[in-house]
């Protein structure tokens, strides 16, 4: 009986609030990137299926990051995926997570010479990142100095590949996908936390809480994990 009292209460149809709700993201496959015209990924199906469960327009849109974060801090009915949700990013959105909870690494191109034992050892390095992106401000908190900054994921992994810059963070789900098409290897594990979806401060409550709901029903009914694996990526427990 809760099941069904849950199901209609998310198919419930929103009439306050019957704008679109603008979803943004980065190119950053697996888990978001365009395939032709197409917008796919693990983060991506994801939202699909949350916003198909509760009945609500939506519309996703693939940008560089700074941009992307942006315009959900500033703009309303917008959210931003997949964000880390951290003490300084907490009060600034409204929350629907867990996308998935990740481990973030650094890693470098197979040959390079770099080697760290641990973050301290590997703040000697030239390190890049994407601007705005979450990683920027854990490398700052944790003292690294030495950062080049792009605009966008792939456009740090061409650095690293062509040896202008040391290492790099990336998400340990994606390194298990990457390693088997470039020539990169771990060097040190940088933080954990849990990824989702972030939106402007605004957003009104009851339609988070009905994403969130449909989002916590993705996860117990085993969907989420599902959408993982056909990605070739294992979640951790």
């Amino acid at each position: 009986m809760k099941k069904l009292l849950l199901l209609a209460w998310l198919a419930l149809p929103c009439t306050a609030h019957a704008q679109t709700v603008t979803f943004t993201t980065e190119d950053y496959a697996p888990f978001n990137y365009r395939e032709g015209k197409e917008i796919k990924g693990a983060t991506v199906e994801q939202v699909e299926k949350v916003m198909a469960a509760i009945g609500v327009d939506y519309t996703i849109e693939i940008m560089p990051w700074a941009r992307a974060f942006s315009l959900a801090r500033t703009a309303p009915m917008t959210c931003v995926f997949a964000t880390a949700h951290n003490a300084a990013r907490d009060p600034l959105f409204k929350w629907v997570e867990p996308l998935l909870i990740d481990r973030n690494i650094l890693i470098t191109r197979k040959g390079s010479g770099v080697t760290a034992g641990n973050l301290d050892e590997a703040k000697k390095y030239t390190v890049g990142t994407q601007r705005e992106d979450y990683t920027e401000t854990i490398l700052k908190e944790k003292g690294f100095t030495k950062l080049d900054v792009a605009s966008d994921f792939n456009a740090t992994l061409r650095k690293l590949l062509g040896g202008r810059i040391d290492m790099m963070p990336i998400s340990e789900l994606y390194f298990e996908k990457l390693k088997a098409d470039q020539p990169v290897e771990l060097v040190t594990v940088l933080s954990a936390q849990p990824m989702g979806i972030a939106c402007e401060k605004n957003f009104p409550d009851d339609l988070r809480a009905r994403m969130q709901a449909a989002l916590d029903k993705l996860i117990a009914d085993g969907d989420q994990k599902q959408i993982f694996l056909k990605y070739g990526m294992n979640l951790s427990e």
